[in-house]
């Protein structure tokens, strides 16, 4: 069978643009997920919230360790087999852990154990990384933030942060007690607590000096330790050996260009912000003279990108929106974090592998990474990598060709996706990820893009698909325009659905179909409280609505906000039908069961049928999709679950064949179905946790099968949208 992996090649040159370059080899490429969820203990309830936030490696590398705050603890993750990776179990502490290092087969974890804001406290615990024991700890008088070790492994640094309370006078400055910096000396991996030494770091930056706030710290082989002030935009620079502070300067501000600053559901890259703060967050040293900053914003800042400093504060390259137009440009772009800090890019890792130093840079809010080779000058870019949401951690392990993100979101109380740690390869190939990325606009900014919710194919040009976008971008519902024959898939035009000259409103489009006239028949989703109509609507090849078909009150006295999930057509003149996939059931419904509704429009008849669901352990079950080729219906069934608990992603097909839809009001008939494909293989191929939301599917008029996932707009969901073929569908007959 004729099939494209899901791992799609990242293809040389996107046409007409210049965001893509050329891929580098070798590439780092993910090869396993691991949900920290599993290091609960076996008598735990599987629901408690646990967290991957800070992460480092034992000097074997074969042990990853990571920070869970939520838990309350420290986790631990066996990668002697990398793609493999298995629970190590967790040891629970007396606090909120909040950063972890490794050296000497001894664990050193900053551990906050405040009561409240103005009455910080934590402390510094040293656990035996073989006993998985606690051993000693030393009063560190604040609440720790992040910990680092210097490369000789004499000293121990410690940011105390003692965070503002936001929710004072508005988060305002200054707010007491004021951090400082803790350094350790270390004997065998062991603090030596009596000797802990006190920087105080009042009294440097111009924002509030009397009240810093460290949030990040790293060493350099001088053993001088970087400093980031998050709050007061400021950097400080730390002999390790005396304490004293050799060099300080303010981080200063970025004008930004051709960025998205409204969330105001619509993908627009064309607006400015000027002087923005860059209030750095993590921070490493690319030498000794040369330092990295993740300009994630916190209190009245954030510059979405990555700055390069020397050692005397001198910015010798500065990122801009560059990273974030060309994450917009694979559809991770957080749109509802427009109006604030974009991409909020928060952990930054540099290492050396071969004769390449790459730089990582974490984005909080898109979960990509970021990856760049630096070349003492302007970083090399070379790809993104998809991480899990909300990666805060990294850690690089060059001797094994390893990369290990930590991602600390966990919407296990919302149904959703759990914490992850994600591990990739160096590797000679191709990136894997994107399978799908825009092109740029005439006028060079991103074609922004996400939320796929449907798929069509060109009836006459094959390679040549369409897909909608659902409510997530409310201000504009867009038909898209897809190359299926380029590496990844390219989306080389957006056509707004428009209403009296305006972009319509009040659309959640789920399906689409094309009309044979050059235009779309659209499904629109309705939701009563939101008066959003169960509708279908006509538009023409400029994507202006010319009708708009409500469903019949026989139907809508069942309705509920699950309406339709998909369109497709079926014959021409008097015999052309519209068939129409309900997502879940009705009142009107027997259990289990849900309609397929058929419509005339020359005879402006609906009629339906039933489909039988599937049934699974967890969650609903629904429908995503119908599309017709060659005398068969092809319909997406799912469930709604993700990662672990997802179980059931498949593909059904029923004959046109005898199919007889049923007047409305009275008995109608259950189809046969038939399993055409099973969905869960590719999407556990791209070596993630399995996504939930696959909604789209199209066949090419050269029987070419797609399909696409939904990445929710970027909200609560790691963005990722995968893009492959199954082939054939001939060869699934």
């Amino acid at each position: 069978m004729q099939r494209r992996s899901v791992y799609l090649a990242l293809f040389a040159a996107l046409t007409a643009s210049a965001a893509f370059p050329a891929a580098a080899e070798p590439v780092f490429n993910r090869i396993a997920t691991f949900p920290v969820a599993n290091n609960l203990p076996a008598d735990a309830d599987k629901a408690t919230a646990t967290s991957s936030e800070i992460i480092a490696v034992s000097e074997d590398g074969n042990t990853l360790v990571y920070s869970d705050s939520p838990y309350g603890g420290v986790g631990f993750v066996d990668i002697t087999d990398p793609a493999a990776p298995k629970a190590g179990g967790s040891i629970k502490l007396e606090g909120e852990p909040t950063s972890v290092a490794v050296v000497n087969g001894k664990i050193l974890a900053g551990v906050n154990t405040s009561e409240s804001k103005t009455n910080p406290s934590g402390r510094l615990y040293v656990i035996d990384l073989a006993t998985r024991k606690a051993e000693a700890s030393c009063d560190l008088g604040g609440q720790p933030d992040s910990v680092a070790v210097s490369p000789d492994k004499a000293f121990l640094a410690v940011a105390i942060e003692n965070e503002r309370d936001e929710e004072l006078d508005d988060g305002e400055l200054p707010q007491l007690p004021a951090g400082d910096l803790k350094i350790f000396s270390l004997k065998d991996g062991a603090p030596d607590c009596a000797g802990m030494k006190t920087v105080a770091l009042t009294g440097l930056a111009e924002i509030a000096p009397e009240d810093p706030e460290p949030e990040f710290v790293s060493f350099n082989a001088r053993n001088e330790i970087a400093v980031t002030l998050q709050e007061n935009n400021h950097i400080a620079i730390v002999d390790a050996a005396s304490g004293k502070v050799v060099s300080h300067f303010t981080a200063g501000s970025v004008d930004l260009d051709g960025i998205d600053t409204k969330s105001d559901g619509a993908l627009t890259f064309d607006k400015s912000l000027k002087g923005a703060l860059r209030e750095p967050d993590a921070v490493k040293w690319l030498d000794d003279e040369r330092l990295v900053t993740a300009n994630e914003g916190d209190y009245k800042g954030g510059s979405r990108g990555f700055t390069i400093f020397a050692h005397d504060g001198k910015v010798l390259y500065e990122s801009g929106a560059s990273l974030e137009r060309r994450i917009a440009q694979i559809g991770h772009y957080p749109e509802k974090r427009s109006g604030k800090k974009g991409i909020e890019p928060e952990g930054i890792e540099v290492a050396t592998f071969g004769d390449a130093k790459y730089i990582f840079v974490a984005t909080e809010r898109s979960s990509i990474i970021g990856v760049y080779k630096d070349t003492g000058g302007e970083p090399e870019f070379v790809q993104l990598l998809p991480s899990g949401i909300g990666p805060e951690g990294l850690v690089a392990i060059p001797a094994r060709n390893l990369l290990v993100t930590a991602n600390e979101t966990d919407l296990v109380e919302d149904g959703g996706a759990r914490s992850h740690v994600m591990i990739y390869r160096l590797e000679e190939g191709k990136p894997a990820y994107p399978q799908i990325a825009s092109v740029d606009k005439e006028d060079g900014s991103p074609l922004g893009w996400g939320a796929l919710s449907g798929l069509v194919a060109d009836p006459e040009q094959p390679g040549r698909l369409f897909a909608v976008s659902d409510s997530f971008y409310s201000s504009a519902p867009t038909i898209f325009t897809i190359d299926a024959d380029k590496e990844p898939a390219q989306i080389t035009n957006a056509l707004v659905v428009t209403r009296g000259g305006q972009p319509a409103q009040k659309l959640d489009l789920e399906g689409i179909t094309t009309d044979g006239n050059g235009g779309f028949w659209l499904a629109n989703e309705g939701d009563a409280k939101k008066l959003v109509p169960h509708a279908i609507l006509q538009v023409n090849e400029k994507g202006e609505i010319k009708q708009e078909i409500s469903l019949p009150e026989e139907i809508l006295a069942g309705q509920t906000r699950f309406g339709l999930e998909g369109i497709t057509r079926v014959g021409e003149g008097d015999d052309e039908t519209l068939w129409m996939a309900v997502q879940r059931e009705w009142a009107d419904d027997p259990k289990g069961t849900v309609k397929l509704l058929a419509y005339k429009p020359k005879a402006k008849e609906w009629a339906a049928v039933r489909y039988p669901l599937d049934k699974t352990e967890a969650g609903w079950v629904g429908l995503s999709e119908i599309t017709a080729h060659d005398g068969q219906l092809y319909i997406v069934e799912r469930d709604n679950q993700v990662g672990d608990k997802a179980a059931l992603k498949k593909l059904y097909r029923v004959s046109l064949d005898g199919l007889k839809p049923a007047k409305l009001g009275g008995e109608l008939p259950v189809v046969q179905k038939t399993l055409a494909h099973d969905f869960m293989p590719d999407l556990k191929a791209a070596n993630g946790y399995v996504l939930d939301k696959l909604e789209g599917f199209a066949i090419g008029s050269d029987g070419k099968a797609y399909a696409v996932t939904d990445n929710d707009g970027v909200d609560d969901s790691s963005g990722e949208t995968l893009f492959f073929t199954i082939g054939n569908v001939q060869a699934l007959n």
